[in-house]
């Protein structure tokens, strides 16, 4: 299949507002031509939910979209599905099923018109699946049997497969190793048409043609990188910075020349009373002196007020330019726990670890080897399998973020979410500490199955870390998904004071490196732990 030369997607006037009606994306008009647009902006600022609306699968309260062809898609929430299979990523389950049928020996009009020319599509789907390092017998396995990172490679391929000429990625390096993340850096490199990049991953959008960012409800799309464009942003915050002291020291000097003016004003009426007071001229001839004093003098003033009121005009003016973003803020109460004791057993096939008091482990390995499924025995020993790694935990009070969110009930409510993790928790309190994660007013009692999967990844992150009892230990898969930079540096200074153990499953060696890690474990694909030395 050939992708067009020309494709587009162009936004008129784009308007979404919630339904609480709060603002959501407010006249949003750009275009993204052929090429790789990185579209960033801070967690809640409406990304995940602007490729919504161009998929379609929300429509606008205001505005248009026009695409130039069909769209392939890749949501942050693809992980959800566990009974999706590969070849559903792939997006050719119902060629395959055709051709099976086939086959088979059902010659039906319908799948041969289903498989229309594509005869190779098995072939063609197995060169898919040995691109992310799956085998070609892997068509039917389904995403509970996938890790997060060959999940997402499998999606992304799938859209090359496709050959859309629009494509959206929504944070496609969730998840994903080194090795991945290098793989779907040669996509991307090479990727034709019209890609949309949501990510907070740097390097992912160094490879970018060009930079949309949303903020505060609005679209800017800057001709370069992203490293480019925070030169260009940093050049224009220190621009405005300038204009706001410029505009500060001119309202100073007004509001001086103001209290000259009143001092002046004061002293004039004053010498006025003593002449009137001196001199014998008729009432009619000092009432027309006075009144002529008293216009000048209202003259002087409001010149002078208004001098004050334009002075302070031009500050805020400078000051609207200036950006105050909001990140989340985590406190986290200390667990009481002795330096000695035990709280978890991590099982290789070949030794054991324990984790004791205020440990910080890091879990390192390739995607697919089961570091997610070694943390899943740790709550629920049901799942550990023979022949795996396992863990065992010591302590009821265990705080599991999970890699694929796929814990928390749809249909609850975030503030419900919430209170099942801390049950004595006042739902007041509740709120107040809710919005230290950025989730205020109505969005509390949204259900989880309408949030996008960054706010589904914060109502999960919140569930965890304001528990009531506090956890003793926080097992994170993964941590940094979904998070803006700003975010990050939240957590690893709440995880930084935590006063209980840690383990933490991380593809990102700068988050780790920031934590203060006591030991590295790599689990291998034949289920071994091994401890890595620097």
């Amino acid at each position: 299949m050939s992708t067009p030369q020309s494709s587009s997607i162009i936004l008129n006037t784009l308007g979404l507002t919630r339904p609480d009606g709060s603002v959501a994306l407010r006249n949003i008009t750009a275009v993204f031509g052929l090429g790789r647009t990185g579209l960033i902006g801070h967690n809640g600022s409406g990304k995940s939910t602007l490729l919504r609306l161009i998929a379609g699968e929300r429509a606008p309260t205001s505005g248009s979209i026009t695409l130039s062809g069909e769209v392939g898609y890749l949501p942050q929430t693809l992980t959800l599905d566990r009974d999706t299979t590969a070849a559903d990523l792939l997006g050719v389950r119902h060629k395959i099923d055709a051709l099976r049928a086939i086959e088979s020996g059902d010659t039906s009009v319908t799948h041969v018109d289903t498989l229309g020319e594509e005869w190779d599509i098995e072939t063609r789907a197995g060169a898919a699946l040995r691109s992310v390092g799956l085998g070609a017998g892997d068509l039917d396995r389904t995403v509970g049997r996938l890790s997060g990172g060959e999940t997402v490679l499998l999606a992304i391929a799938g859209l090359r497969l496709r050959a859309s000429p629009i494509s959206l990625l929504d944070e496609p390096t969730n998840n994903l190793d080194r090795d991945a993340r290098e793989r779907l850096a040669d996509m991307v490199r090479s990727w034709r048409g019209t890609l949309v990049t949501v990510s907070h991953d740097t390097a992912l959008l160094e490879l970018m043609d060009s930079t949309a960012e949303l903020h505060d409800g609005q679209l800017t799309v800057y001709g370069g990188p992203y490293s480019a464009y925070r030169e260009h942003l940093a050049r224009e915050q220190e621009a405005a910075r300038q204009s706001v002291r410029t505009a500060e020291q001119a309202l100073t000097r007004e509001k001086r020349q103001q209290i000259k003016t009143e001092t002046m004003l004061a002293r004039r009426a004053r010498t006025g009373r003593a002449v009137q007071e001196s001199r014998s001229e008729p009432r009619i001839v000092m009432g027309r002196r006075a009144s002529a004093a008293q216009v000048s003098s209202g003259k002087l003033r409001a010149n002078s007020t208004h001098r004050v009121q334009d002075a302070r005009a031009g500050v805020n003016t400078a000051a609207a330019r200036l950006r105050a973003d909001e990140q989340i803020h985590i406190d986290l109460p200390d667990p009481h726990i002795p330096s000695g004791r035990h709280l978890a057993e991590l099982r290789g096939l070949n030794r054991s670890f324990i984790v004791q008091g205020r440990e910080r482990i890091a879990i390192t390995g390739p995607n697919g080897v089961g570091k997610s499924t070694l943390l899943d025995t740790l709550v629920q020993p049901v799942t550990a399998r023979r022949g795996r790694a396992s863990a065992v935990a010591h302590t009821e009070r265990v705080g599991y973020l999970t890699q694929r969110l796929d814990t928390l009930n749809p249909l609850a409510s975030v503030l419900d979410s919430v209170q099942d993790a801390a049950p004595t928790v006042t739902p007041g309190e509740l709120r107040n500490r809710l919005a230290r994660f950025l989730i205020r007013g109505d969005a509390v009692e949204r259900p989880v199955h309408t949030l996008s999967g960054g706010e589904r990844f914060r109502v999960a992150l919140a569930c965890v870390l304001l528990a009531d009892p506090p956890p003793q230990l926080l097992v994170l898969d993964e941590p940094t998904n979904n998070l803006d930079l700003g975010s990050v540096d939240q957590l690893v200074a709440a995880l930084g004071s935590y006063r209980g153990g840690l383990i933490v499953v991380s593809h990102d060696d700068a988050f780790l490196g920031r934590l203060g890690i006591d030991r590295r474990l790599a689990l291998s694909a034949a289920g071994e732990l091994v401890e890595v030395t620097e």
